[in-house]
């Protein structure tokens, strides 16, 4: 059951899947409708899962789950995967592989592969206070707090 992502609670789970490549606003626009969709059926042992979605800066999806209401299981979060999966097909991206980094050069979304990125802090072309996208935080919560951090404060930080 899709709920609007603010009425969610700050300990709700949430899983971060960045593009390898920005959306167009027509695909953002079909990837909403289709994720809309998604979640208004998505269950978890027959329950509804009380979700939401964001869509950040064209490249980012994020989806949320109360699991306060009903916890997401195996086979729920194996047809988010598989959801995210079609997406990957449909638009000829990237959206699960985690050896990537998404920072802030200036206005710009840059993404680059780990081991370029690991060169870029060598080379000093990004610094500890370059804002990465810290993906791997766990809920709502996190999300607002540390999400878009300086390197510096999230795991990019081993590489300075």
């Amino acid at each position: 059951m899709y709920i609007p992502f603010e009425n969610l609670p700050e300990e709700s789970k949430i899983w971060i899947y960045q593009s390898n490549r920005k959306f167009s606003d027509a695909e953002f626009s079909e990837i909403e409708t289709a994720l809309q969709s998604f979640l208004e059926g998505w269950a978890a042992h027959g329950t509804s899962l009380e979700s939401s979605y964001q869509l950040k800066y064209n490249r980012f999806i994020i989806i949320a789950v109360n699991q306060d209401v009903q916890a997401a299981t195996g086979c729920s979060i194996d047809s988010s995967v598989e959801f995210i999966q079609s997406l990957e097909q449909k638009y000829s991206v990237d959206l699960l592989d985690k050896m990537n980094v998404t920072f802030k050069l200036g206005e710009h979304i840059a993404h680059k592969p780990l081991i370029d990125f690991k060169k870029m802090v060598k080379d000093k072309a990004v610094t500890e206070n370059t804002i990465v996208f810290n993906n791997l935080v766990n809920n709502i919560e996190e999300f607002n707090e540390s999400w878009e951090v300086a390197a510096i404060d999230s795991w990019h930080s081993r590489f300075f």
